[in-house]
């Protein structure tokens, strides 16, 4: 702001020192009939509505028009610097005031301009409404040009607020049933298991209570995480890292404790991921399993999540009872994960099982 103002100060001494040196030189003189003073004044006044324009735009504006009418019989220089002043008063009205008084001073101005130049003894008429109409339209032109790049750009970033937000609700979303439904299956499955036990084997309900409330109180820290990143304001709590690669081991044995699974778990040529893709990675695994232990009626599981080219690859594949794939959140959350990367997702069933493979691109390998 303070160097556009500077800039309107130079400008005005510019125009000011230019009109007043060739009238001082005598390129161009008064009327006669104009005292030397008032012409004078008119002259320096009319440089006024340049510099004052930032900081009162309208004032400036109709100050102008007043000087502009003030300047039209004398002409030449005067007259121009005047109207110079009404057009670049005019173009800071249209920038930041709205539509409908933007239009009323445009109108009002080119009023004044047109009448005053047949009403008023003139140099030139012609010339009187050439300069004062060009100028004032150049300034609502370049007003309004600004204006609605302004405009342009306000809506752009509140989109891209829009589309950060819903993304971000989307993730959450994702997280939320990633997390739950993956727990909750576990719990569900191992509750049964100790219902079915306990009467007869009361050490293997134990053990199915103990798995129950070791991974209840892990989703409860995965849920207190994911709504702290929703609470707004003071007081956020610490949140819990996400989860990656390193969490793929602990995520196989909570599978095998749920039933009579067997989890195979490899991880070759890959030391880290970029953190969006190895918490994709995890997701994606979860999911995979969650449907083995809830629809397949597996016994073995093997999971391979390798690294190489610039992608890592994930394949998750049991001995179920396979079949088609049927459409659900799971299968909608992992497809959704892999598109963030433009890679490659897939999930198909057959007589020996079912397979889910997934090749998430990244920028920067990592493969040793």
């Amino acid at each position: 702001m303070r160097i556009r103002a500077a800039l309107d100060v130079l400008a005005a001494l510019i125009m000011g020192v230019g009109a007043g040196g060739n009238l001082a030189a005598g390129a161009w003189s008064l009327p006669a009939w104009l005292p030397a003073w008032l012409g004078w004044t008119i002259l320096l006044a009319s440089i006024l509505p340049l510099v004052l324009r930032r900081r009162w735009p309208l004032a400036s504006f109709v100050l102008a028009l007043v000087l502009t009418a003030a300047a039209m019989p004398i002409g030449g220089p005067v007259l121009a610097v005047a109207v110079i002043s009404a057009g670049c008063a005019l173009y800071v009205v249209v920038v930041e005031r709205s539509s409908r008084v933007t239009r009323i001073g445009f109108a009002a101005g080119l009023i004044e301009v047109g009448l005053l130049a047949f009403l008023l003894p003139t140099p030139s008429t012609s010339t009187a409404v050439n300069i004062g109409a060009s100028a004032l339209i150049v300034g609502f032109a370049l007003g309004l040009t600004v204006r609605s790049r302004r405009e342009y750009a306000e809506s752009e970033r509140e989109n891209h607020a829009r589309q950060a937000v819903s993304a971000e609700r989307l993730r959450i979303a994702r997280e939320m049933h990633d997390v739950v439904a993956h727990s909750m299956s576990l719990i569900a499955v191992k509750a049964a298991v100790g219902n079915h036990v306990a009467p007869d084997q009361p050490d293997q309900a134990r053990d199915a209570l103990r798995v129950i409330e070791e991974t209840s109180r892990e989703t409860l820290a995965e849920l207190r995480r994911m709504l702290g990143v929703l609470r707004d304001g003071t007081g956020v709590p610490a949140l819990a890292p996400a989860p990656t690669l390193d969490d793929l081991r602990a995520l196989a044995e909570r599978a095998e404790q749920a039933g009579a699974l067997d989890v195979d778990l490899a991880v070759e040529g890959l030391d880290e991921l970029p953190g969006g893709v190895g918490q994709s990675v995890y997701r994606i695994v979860q999911e995979a399993l969650t449907n083995v232990v809830k629809h397949a009626g597996a016994t073995t599981c093997r999971i391979r999540v390798t690294g190489g080219d610039g992608a890592v690859r994930i394949e998750v594949r049991d001995d179920g009872r396979g079949g088609d794939a049927v459409p659900g959140h799971g299968l909608i959350g992992m497809r959704e994960r892999v598109a963030v990367y433009d890679g490659e997702f897939s999930a198909t069933g057959d007589d020996h099982g079912f397979r889910v493979f997934a090749r998430l691109p990244y920028e920067t390998a990592v493969a040793r």
